[in-house]
């Protein structure tokens, strides 16, 4: 499905949603207002804030059928944000906070503090999935202030840390055996792709000569042709290649070229951006064999599964497999805070209930961690596999997202790719 026809059936299936949540006969006139800010439009993002907001619509229409809350309709108020200027942060949450949203649930925005300060001082709960160390160093700045605002997955430094032992693991079950100790890292230049960078690096320096840097490679997005980074890749000869990007469409594009030009025996790791639709759609079977990860994904296990099965049963295509969990696991757990408070506009109760929760999503289990007002990881941070939400790791297995690791939550073994 083209990004222009999903956009399109994103907005009909909204519109036929929340029409039919305030015409259900048995539910109260006066609904909760959950504030969506989903980009629509722009270079980056549209394709995670659909997913986000198809799964949210998911979760509102399945409450809503069941009653609502307490026979209250949730109805989503649904904005078209530009999350890449400071002003058009600061212009969304404002409109939805003067639109009289009880909360706001967001995928995330490139820049975190313009709509962290703008929904803070109103109270309104605000959950997203930014994946940032920019709103934990916030909410430590002034945890008194930030208190309302909760990141439901981990920071982004994870992603490094988490791959380093994930290839580890890999090498010391026998599954891979590297061909040297060399990790060549691609970095985007945004403070994401560099705080992965770091910690990849960090995390390398630590093994002990297990592992080591061979080359730091630095790209600009838009990337307009991956031919001079693949030479680069060449010339380095790595055992593991990291390409620390995001964006589905480019990271489509270095799998179309790499596939004619292949380092041999490399592990090729992508990082997060195939989780998105356009991956598999435009690679077109060139990502056959690769590797990507999140911290923040849609678990195959009996639970995820079912969700799976309806979700591409409501949207046809192919399926992203981060945001549209994340989007409908934040209804649920607003759902179940509203419940537990009398009244949805007691903000500091609805806060005080996710600081508490133990819920069991779609991603994982969700639990705020006090100390930063954002998620637990498994393995990084607990031994426990229903401790937190576990770091994922997908291979591209005929021409399907399949998970490898952590072993819990595995479908199938990891798989030599073909230039392996």
């Amino acid at each position: 499905m083209t990004n222009l026809s999903r956009r399109v059936f994103l907005k009909t299936t909204t519109a036929a949603f929340v029409a039919a949540s305030l015409a259900t006969p048995a539910l109260a006139a006066d609904p909760i207002i959950l504030g969506i800010p989903a980009a629509q439009s722009g270079p980056v993002g549209v394709a995670d804030h659909q997913d986000w907001t198809n799964g949210a619509m998911m979760a509102i229409e399945e409450i809503n059928a069941a009653g609502g809350v307490k026979g209250r309709p949730i109805e989503a108020k649904i904005i078209d944000l530009d999350m890449l200027s400071p002003e058009g942060n600061v212009a969304g949450i404002q409109a939805l906070i003067e639109g009289g949203a009880h909360a706001i649930a967001s995928a995330f925005t490139i820049i975190p503090q313009p709509a962290m300060d703008t929904a803070a001082p109103s109270g309104i709960p605000y959950v997203h999935g930014n994946t940032s160390s920019v709103n934990v160093d916030l909410f430590k700045s002034d945890k008194e202030k930030y208190r309302n605002i909760f990141q439901l997955d981990v920071p982004e430094v994870w992603y490094g840390t988490g791959f380093v032992r994930f290839m580890s693991s890999l090498r010391d079950s026998g599954q891979w055996k590297p061909k040297n100790n060399k990790v060549h890292i691609v970095q985007g230049q945004i403070s994401y792709t560099q705080m992965i960078s770091q910690a990849t690096q960090k995390e390398i320096a630590a093994s002990n000569g297990g592992w080591e840097v061979a080359a730091v490679t630095d790209i600009q997005f838009p990337v307009q042709d991956w031919a001079p980074v693949i030479r680069a890749l060449q010339d380095t000869d790595a055992g593991a290649i990291m390409i620390d990007h995001w964006i589905a469409a480019e990271l489509a594009a270095f799998a179309q070229q790499y596939a004619y030009d292949p380092v041999p025996g490399a592990l090729v790791y992508l990082q997060y951006g195939p989780s998105q639709p356009e991956f598999l759609d435009l690679a077109a079977g060139a990502g056959e064999g690769m590797v990507w990860g999140t911290v923040y994904g849609v678990y195959a296990d009996k639970i995820g599964s079912a969700f799976r099965e309806k979700y591409r049963a409501k949207y046809p295509g192919t399926m992203g497999m981060v945001y549209t969990g994340g989007g409908y696991d934040a209804v649920k757990i607003l759902a179940q805070a509203w419940e537990s408070v009398e009244d949805p506009s007691k903000f500091d109760d609805v806060g005080n209930y996710i600081r508490g929760m133990n819920y069991r999503g779609i991603n994982g289990l969700y639990k705020i961690d006090p100390e930063t007002n954002s998620g637990v990881s498994f393995p990084n941070m607990t031994n426990d596999p229903e401790g937190g939400q576990a770091h994922l790791f997908f291979q591209v297995q005929n021409n399907e997202h399949t998970i490898v690791a952590p072993k819990e939550f595995a479908q199938a073994p990891f798989k030599l790719a073909p230039w392996m």
